[in-house]
């Protein structure tokens, strides 16, 4: 298994596309706009400022091509926030909590009516399966959250029986079924949503690294955009910008694909296209595709230093081989599956495991950041949040606590990396102690409640 290969949904993707030309930046240009990051983020914010007013000028450039960061290489699971209500709680109180999971209610419509099947869209909701005793807990969670706020019908508690009718496994305890949940072929998704801000009259230029950004310009190799507003939608990159980088660390995240298996899957009865999660902090996400794929994935990778993204979240064997382990352990009864093909990168994750957006200080400079792994989705309205922060608009988008609420700052470095590490590794030996019956070490159990008691949801759930 190469850890290193391109995510097969972007390849997937290209070798279905009708080209639609987007060439690199070749002359300086004055403009309304200018976004820099071609993934989710971007290009959904291009086409809120294109629909809201047709006469507002917008160039996005992207380095490479558009998905090729996280946007092509995802999980595809898409979603809004009601599966994370009892963390909400926790960090926002319950009446800006329940806004931002009515506001996350609109992000499956809204592919939907705009995209549907085109990009592989599947509405089969979401379970949280228990896969150990220490896993329980967080599904109980779940089920009593919703319940407290009066929206039972958000998280249904599945007994062991009941998680076994939607999917076979020897491990899984129990669960909970998020409706509001849906996957995609994240390949597609993003380049259907560059096709389409092309045809809504956005300049895409791809191959087009941007060099500098200083309010109001843009230094790109072929030409400098001067601009009114600039929105930087750049993912984990923006772990080494000020002021993003103090609340922001780079985590890894790799996932393993298999071959088409249609068969094992209708014995294990996984026909539903359910996305799952176990109840890990990192933990495990999988999915299946329309031609009877599994993907696994797993939250387990590298802490980065100082936003610094490097080989080590591209090719990182061990995540990679922590993404096959979880597929064996989780679902034995495709065993026989062979692993095509494995990929990962950085993810961006808060302090708060929640994403933020803002204008830095005496700037018309916009960004947003801190998806923690969970930017299909969540990225829609990011969009619609980023296009108000730039047309000054005091709306239903800018009162959302992912722009308003206070983030909270991480240790600097080099504590932040190291410390950082040192729970990453204490969480992991207390998961899989947990998995294997067994008490974890007692400096484990120590380090892994550090985040906890310092308010922080440190890792990827």
């Amino acid at each position: 298994m190469n850890p290193s290969l391109p995510s097969w949904w972007l390849e997937d993707a290209l070798a279905h596309e009708e080209p639609l030309d987007a060439p690199p930046l070749a002359r300086d240009a004055d403009v309304d706009v200018a976004i820099v990051g071609g993934g989710y983020t971007g290009l959904w914010t291009a086409l809120a400022l294109r629909e809201r007013d047709p006469s507002v000028g917008v160039v996005l450039v992207e380095s490479e091509i558009c998905g090729a960061g996280p946007s092509g290489r995802n999980g595809g699971f898409v979603h809004g926030y009601w599966a994370a209500l009892a963390s909400l709680l926790s960090v926002l109180g319950e009446a800006e909590a329940l806004a931002l999971a009515r506001a996350g209610e609109q992000i499956v419509p809204a592919v939907r009516e705009r995209f549907g099947e085109a990009v592989g869209l599947r509405e089969g909701g979401m379970l949280m399966a228990a896969a150990s005793p220490g896993q329980d807990a967080a599904v109980v969670r779940a089920v009593e959250a919703a319940a407290s706020v009066g929206r039972p019908d958000q998280a249904v508690p599945l007994s062991r029986d009941e998680l076994a009718r939607r999917i076979a496994s020897p491990v899984f305890r129990r669960g909970v079924f998020f409706p509001d949940g849906a996957t995609v072929h994240p390949g597609r998704l993003v380049r259907a949503l560059r096709r389409a801000a092309l045809e809504a009259g956005v300049a895409v230029h791809e191959r087009t690294p941007a060099l500098r950004v200083h309010a109001g310009e843009v230094a790109t190799p072929g030409g400098t955009i001067r601009a009114r507003d600039v929105v930087l939608a750049t993912n984990a990159h923006l772990t080494a910008r000020p002021p993003a980088s103090r609340h922001l660390t780079n985590f890894g995240s790799y996932v393993v694909l298999t071959e088409p298996v249609p068969d094992l899957l209708r014995e294990i009865g996984w026909t539903g296209g359910e996305a799952i999660v176990d109840a890990r902090m990192f933990l495990h996400y999988f999915r299946t595709t329309d031609d009877g794929r599994v993907l696994m994935g797993s939250g387990t990778g590298p802490i980065g230093y100082r936003g610094v993204v490097d080989a080590r979240f591209s090719e990182d064997a061990p995540t990679a081989a922590r993404a096959e382990a979880g597929l064996r352990r989780l679902l034995p009864g495709l065993d026989g599956a062979r692993v095509e093909r494995a990929w990962g990168g950085p993810i961006d994750v808060s302090a708060d495991h929640l994403p933020f957006f803002r204008t830095e200080p005496g700037t018309r400079i916009h960004y947003g950041a801190g998806y923690s792994g969970h930017g299909a989705g969540p990225s829609w309205l990011g969009g619609q949040i980023l296009a108000s922060l730039v047309l000054g608009a005091d709306d239903e988008w800018t009162r959302l606590p992912l722009a308003t609420r206070r983030v909270p700052s991480l240790p600097p470095e080099p504590f932040r990396s190291v410390g950082g590490g040192l729970v990453r590794h204490a969480i992991m030996r207390c998961e899989e102690a947990d998995e294997r019956g067994v008490r974890a070490p007692l400096y484990a159990r120590a380090a892994s409640s550090l985040p906890r008691l310092l308010r922080m949801e440190l890792g990827t759930r």
